[in-house]
């Protein structure tokens, strides 16, 4: 498993587009068994409005760009889990995460 800090991370659903903001977000990436999985925790998300926008919604397939820490670009496509009583949310990926490999 690697693992990744963010420094940058937003998200977007047809339209509309959200640039994050919060305390801690990691990139997770998981190999087993030759299948590749990826998701992002996030604390401290300052967005209230946005956590009970998909809390309440049934529609929370978004597209995803960050930049960790170290100047690295990523997207993907993944599912927005919400957690407005904790301020926290995860990012589930699906499919490939563009920019993730050997540098």
């Amino acid at each position: 498993m690697e693992s990744y800090d963010l420094a940058e991370l937003a998200i977007s659903q047809h339209s509309h587009v959200w640039n994050l903001v919060f305390s801690r977000a990691k990139l997770m990436v998981v190999s087993d068994h030759g299948t590749r999985l990826w998701y992002v925790d996030i604390d401290g998300v300052t967005d209230d409005e946005l956590l009970q926008r998909f809390a309440d919604s049934e529609s929370i397939e978004i597209a995803m760009t960050a930049t960790t820490v170290g100047g690295r670009e990523l997207s993907g496509s993944g599912f927005f889990h919400p957690n407005p009583r904790h301020r926290a949310a995860a990012i589930r990926g699906d499919g490939q995460l563009t920019g993730y490999g050997p540098q």
